[in-house]
């Protein structure tokens, strides 16, 4: 069976990624996709190896978003002031893209190649950020899983409502991150 003409990867990928987005990755499924392309479901075989292969694509889209939002942040910034870049552009993509930010979570498995190489692309940019403070390799892939924990944790926790109190949630960030940059002077 030949490709629908008008229908490609990225197209799949992007309609894909606006039903994660806006009802939930749960809701992300072949027969609500292929409704939403109007197309019958079959028809997305000819671009994706069923609905794993359909999530590890929206995995490596999400990460690759998620990366060009922090690289854009981070133009004309280094030190401090690009942790905080990364910060804010890591929260904002969570708010902005909650489904495809949901899937960038996950280790890829050995076989899937690309994912694990979307992966590796952005520890690279963090790991090369933090080299301003002199880290090892080693000290600076420490120091990049802790930031990814506590922004996943700021991140889930605002995404289930869990910041009632009437305090500003941008500042709480701020505050929090350059408590995290005053500890690592100290490693």
């Amino acid at each position: 069976m030949s490709p629908r003409r008008g229908l490609d990867l990225l197209t799949i990928v992007e309609e894909a990624a606006a039903i994660a987005d806006e009802q939930g990755i749960e809701e992300v499924t072949l027969a609500s996709l292929a409704q939403k392309l109007g197309v019958r479901s079959p028809s997305l075989y000819n671009h994706v190896s069923g609905l794993n292969g359909l999530r590890i694509q929206l995995a490596v889209y999400g990460l690759k978003k998620l990366a060009a939002s922090i690289n854009e942040a981070l133009k004309d910034v280094s030190g401090d002031e690009a942790i905080h870049a990364i910060a804010s552009a890591y929260i904002a993509f969570a708010r902005k893209h909650p489904g495809l930010y949901e899937l960038t979570l996950r280790s890829p498995d050995a076989d899937e190649a690309e994912y694990a190489t979307a992966g590796q692309q952005l520890v690279d940019l963090l790991v090369q950020t933090l080299s301003y403070y002199k880290l090892d390799r080693d000290q600076s892939i420490h120091i990049v899983r802790g930031l990814r924990s506590f922004l996943h944790g700021f991140a889930s926790i605002e995404q289930k409502g869990g910041f009632g109190m009437p305090h500003a949630i941008d500042e709480s960030l701020k505050m929090t991150i350059q408590t995290y940059l005053n500890g690592l002077r100290q490693t």
